[in-house]
């Protein structure tokens, strides 16, 4: 007996070293994910290594200390942190099933109990109305023989896993949502300073065109046109001042602030950030290691993995050795007395045996949501690679645009300004300074217009390389 007492041990033991269903290994990116990226321009992009903290490439303090505050105090980062200490209790908790679980009673009742009314009827006695008392610690251990429990702590692992990767995903996110909210309200304030700019510059020659028609030199046609312009250009305004409202609100929202406590220093800034140097994108093999939806989706991966293991850990029993030890008696005196004790030890064995029919059922849909996370994976590998290629194409093509604006804006006001000395001097028409001035005011719109696109297509790059988390919240 004792013998197979101890045959019984050891298999035991051997079998503890077991766990079923497959072991997680990383996926293989889809082919050519890890070759260079195609898009980079060595004269507008560098392989330096791309800074967490990118935003500290445009040197403005404002931006900085505004880039802190959301960490601070944005509210979907906060639930993105309260997620993961979630998942981090989660994990707590599995891991708590490899240490035997214990459970403390102590109980009064004041009653009758069946039992002890059934021994007094048999000696011939009247059931009684007693108090019972009971003082019980139960303890049990499950014996993981087939992997259920190691298989949960990896599910629950790589699910924490997930909610930093998810965390990290927000952070980046935040950083680049409270910079391009921020760059909107410097490039419409640049914006306005131009439309302004071009209001005054059309104002003061329909002045000239109208005291020119007072003094005979004109037509009320000329003066009309010019008047035209003038209205034309000041509706340009009320538009752009919306816009950079609304932009501040957005970056107040950010900062997880109301509109009444809406940041309005930043309104003193009216030009875009501006880099001084070309943009480190670093190391393209480099991307999906750093960044934290790829990362997701690999503990995502993970998590379905382990979960195959765990639903096929059901096909077979599970064995728990459970004792007990403690007292029950109708006197609480005899708690701590032979006459009131009670304990008992053995083993249990549940299996749902011989219909599998559920079990399997759940290894086929754990393995399905396994091949869906696969499938996430390589998508998410897919989207990563197509949003830096596309954020690096943009960029380069609005800087070529941006060239060729500023070209056209230096001519235009070139000719503007041979226009107005002519038409002082008279040497052509009120409608040839009317078109100089329609196409410098474009001119001036077009080129701020662009520096507006240009800085949020480099938002665009920063944020496509996946920088930002792993800057310290707070600082």
């Amino acid at each position: 007996m004792r013998g197979s007492w101890l045959t019984a041990w050891l298999a035991a033991a051997v079998l503890a070293g077991c766990a079923v269903g497959p072991d997680y290994r990383p996926p293989t990116p889809p082919a050519g994910a890890s070759a260079p990226l195609v898009s980079v321009d060595p004269a507008l992009e560098t392989t330096a290594a791309a800074p967490d903290d990118w935003w500290r490439l445009y040197d403005d303090p404002q931006l900085d200390r505004l880039v802190r505050q959301a960490f601070a105090a944005n509210a979907d980062l906060a639930t993105a942190e309260a997620n993961l200490s979630l998942a981090r209790a989660a994990l707590e908790a599995a891991r708590n099933g490899l240490y035997p679980q214990t459970n403390a009673n102590f109980g009064a009742l004041y009653g009758r109990d069946a039992a002890t009314d059934e021994i007094l009827e048999i000696v011939g006695a009247k059931p009684q109305t007693t108090w019972l008392f009971d003082d019980i610690l139960d303890v049990s251990y499950e014996f993981d023989l087939f992997g259920h429990v190691r298989r949960s702590i990896e599910a629950s692992h790589a699910d924490a896993g997930a909610a930093l990767a998810a965390r990290d995903s927000v952070r980046i996110t935040v950083a680049a949502e409270t910079i391009r909210a921020y760059a909107q309200i410097c490039a419409l304030g640049e914006q306005l300073a131009v439309a302004r700019h071009s209001l005054e510059v059309v104002g003061h020659e329909a002045k000239i065109t109208s005291q020119r028609y007072d003094a005979g030199a004109g037509s009320q046609f000329d003066v009309v046109r010019t008047e035209g312009l003038v209205a034309q250009t000041r509706a340009a305004i009320p538009p752009l001042e919306g816009q950079r409202r609304a932009a501040l609100f957005q970056l107040t929202a950010l900062l997880g602030r109301t509109p009444s406590q809406a940041p309005l220093e930043a309104q003193a800034c009216v030009a875009p950030p501006r880099l001084s140097a070309p943009i480190p994108v670093g190391d393209g093999s480099a991307i999906l290691k750093r960044r934290p939806d790829v990362r997701l989706a690999d503990r995502r991966l993970a998590a379905a993995t382990a979960r195959i293991g765990v639903a096929t850990a059901d096909l077979y029993p599970r064995i728990t050795l459970r004792g007990l030890y403690g007292g029950a008696s109708g006197d609480i005196s005899d708690l701590t007395k032979n006459a009131g004790l009670t304990w008992g030890v053995g083993p249990s064995i549940n299996w749902t045996f011989p219909n599998l029919a559920g079990p399997l059922a759940r290894v086929h849909a754990a393995s399905a949501n396994a091949a869906a996370a696969l499938a996430g994976f390589d998508s998410t590998v897919l989207q990563a690679l197509k949003e830096t290629e596309q954020s690096l194409s943009l960029y380069g093509a609005e800087l070529d645009h941006h060239r060729a604006l500023a070209d056209s804006q230096a001519k235009a006001q070139q000719a503007f300004d041979i226009a107005h000395g002519q038409f002082l001097a008279g040497s052509i028409s009120t409608l040839d300074l009317l078109t100089s001035e329609q196409n410098l005011v474009a001119a001036n719109a077009a080129v701020a217009a662009s520096d507006a696109v240009l800085v949020q297509d480099q938002i665009a790059v920063f944020k496509a390389l996946g920088g930002g988390w792993e800057s310290p919240p707070t600082g």
